[in-house]
């Protein structure tokens, strides 16, 4: 939808998917089905969507006419005339995705099938708008620079992760309250509208992290789940019905306010004592370079004496907060992913299993605790992929979100 640039501003292109953003229900459905399972022959997608073997051709003879499909190597059974697979076409769509985090900004490109095209990034002592904005834009114009203008058509959107009220957050990272205050009277779209016609779409960022996971990791093993995802701070996402849940104003799943009590016994919320920055912190007292938590590729064996006591804490915690959340909906697993290594990764998820083998479940269905997948891009991904979730995919949470 997004392409060329004039007089500085990147403008609208007619055509391509533009029109996509009306896709019916069963064309929803049946792309939200190949992009859940793969590649499926017509007869299979019938049969799973519960519509006549017709319907089902005519819908995809249209959508790879669209573009947004392909077809499969021809699959020959026993009997009869080969079948033919369809899956979703790499360039059918593609979007764009910002994550806006504590010490950096990710701008990324994702295709339909989810890869990551391309990826440019930047730090800064604290996340300010002209900041944040101004890697935006100059962002923008690199890729877009750099991508056919058949491809530019086929661009659907930006997608951008923030933490929920991001103007209280000088508090944790040290910035003067009069610039972060300034974040409470920005506008994403209307700033963005400013150098680019691209739709917006503005999504919490651990929701954002969440949709990630549901949608290219292991979340297509569940039904009904929640996700921690541990960064700067903590945070989480709901998944209900196969789909995530957004909540009212899109702050569903804020895991990170859930109530803790401190070593006094005073009342503490999880993202006080369960997230990275915490970490970071003790790091600053001990005089070691905080830098070193967010290199890539990122190594934190060199910081076992400090990283092992944290696991323990933040595993502990996680227990708690798991089967809080479980008290209000039996999710049938959690999944805890973050923004640091695979080994600290597994780790912390075997010692979340370990503290709620202790715990006092009278009256709850344990959950799953299982790793996530997607490590630290998943904001960044998510983010891209709303645009497409919007536009393309299934929500099938719509009517509960209306009410």
């Amino acid at each position: 939808m997004v392409g060329h640039m004039d007089g500085g501003k990147i403008r609208d292109l007619s055509g391509g998917v533009n029109q996509s953003g009306v896709r019916d229900h069963n064309e929803r459905l049946l792309l939200s089905m190949l992009q859940r399972y793969g590649a499926l022959p017509g007869i299979d997608l019938a049969r799973r969507a519960g519509l006549s073997p017709q319907t089902v051709s005519v819908i995809l003879r249209k959508l790879e006419k669209d573009g947004l499909l392909m077809r499969g190597e021809p699959v020959r059974g026993k009997v009869g005339k080969p079948s033919i697979p369809m899956e979703l076409a790499d360039d059918g769509v593609f979007s764009l995705g910002l994550k806006v985090g504590r010490r950096s900004a990710d701008l990324l490109l994702l295709d339909f099938k989810g890869n990551v095209r391309t990826q440019l990034h930047t730090t800064y002592a604290y996340p300010l708008p002209e900041s944040v904005f101004g890697f935006l834009e100059g962002g923008l114009k690199t890729i877009l620079g750099d991508m056919p203008e058949e491809a530019q058509k086929r661009l659907c959107g930006l997608g951008i992760a923030t933490p929920f009220e991001l103007w209280k957050w000088h508090d944790l990272v040290g910035a003067s309250v009069d610039k972060f205050r300034s974040w409470k009277d920005v506008d994403f779209r209307q700033e963005v509208a400013r150098f680019s016609d691209l739709p917006v779409f503005v999504v919490n960022d651990s929701t954002a992290a969440c949709r990630a996971e549901h949608l290219y990791g292991r979340g297509k093993e569940f039904r009904d789940y929640a996700c921690f995802f541990i960064g700067s701070f903590v945070g989480g996402g709901v998944v209900l019905n196969n789909t995530v849940f957004e909540g009212n104003q899109g702050n569903a799943g804020a895991l990170g306010s859930l109530r803790s009590t401190g070593p006094l016994g005073e009342s503490r919320q999880l993202v006080d004592v369960a997230s990275i920055h915490l970490l970071e912190g003790r790091l600053i007292e001990a005089g070691v370079d905080p830098k070193i938590l967010w290199q890539q590729p990122q190594d934190w064996h060199d910081l076992s004496r400090y990283v092992e006591p944290w696991i323990g804490e933040t595993a502990q915690e996680l227990a708690k907060a798991a089967l809080s959340i479980c008290s209000v909906i039996d999710f049938e697993a959690i999944l805890i992913d973050g923004a640091f290594p695979e080994d600290v990764r597994m780790e912390l998820v075997e010692r979340v299993k370990r503290y709620l083998a202790n715990q006092d479940t009278r009256g709850l269905i344990t959950p799953q605790i299982e790793t996530g997948s997607i490590g630290e891009n998943a904001r960044g991904i998510g983010a891209a992929s709303s645009p497409i979730f919007t536009q393309f995919l299934l929500n099938t949470n719509a009517g509960l979100a209306a009410v």
